[in-house]
């Protein structure tokens, strides 16, 4: 069981390294799409469509799945295909798809923080101004107050003494 999360792990690396590396340049599919097909069916230079990258699940899961086929078939000579190294091979294909979809996300909400820098930062510099302004509103009225408090006369109020001989106790 260890070992299979393990090897699970290293598929998730794995197909986040892929898409990352598709994500760079489809040199590979461009190849194999104008070894395929015709001048008119092939792809632009351009286009950025890859084996992994910005493909729909079913042809991302074949072609993952294409890729360990080959590699099984090559590792089948070096130690016999039993359970466990179907459970792997199938445990390092879902590894793989999670790792392409997790690589697409972080692509995707990079690109998207990236657009969404200049807003925050207008935004940001908004609500800077604004705590500035309120700050200066708060002194400008402790100011006053502090004035106000000045200003006002002191009324003369009657000591204690006298209040008690006003009324009658002393």
């Amino acid at each position: 069981m260890t070992i299979e999360i393990i090897i699970f792990i290293a598929a998730i690396l794995f197909g986040i390294v892929i898409y990352w590396r598709e994500s760079r340049g489809n040199k590979m599919y461009l190849f194999f799409n104008k070894l395929m097909n015709s001048e008119e069916l092939q792809m632009k230079d351009t286009d950025t469509k890859g084996f992994i990258f910005q493909q729909n699940f079913v042809l991302r899961f074949v072609y993952i799945a294409v890729l360990f086929l080959i590699g099984i078939l090559i590792v089948q000579f070096l130690i016999p295909i039993n359970y466990a190294t179907i459970s792997l091979f199938a445990s390092m294909i879902f590894g793989t798809l999670i790792g392409t979809y997790i690589a697409g996300f972080i692509f995707k909400s990079s690109e998207i923080i990236e657009e969404q820098t200049e807003y925050f930062e207008d935004k940001f510099e908004d609500v800077i101004e604004k705590g500035k302004d309120f700050m200066e509103d708060l002194q400008a009225k402790d100011v006053k107050e502090k004035e106000i408090i000045k200003e006002a006369p002191k009324v003369a109020e009657k000591s204690a003494r006298e209040r008690l001989k006003d009324k009658g106790l002393l």
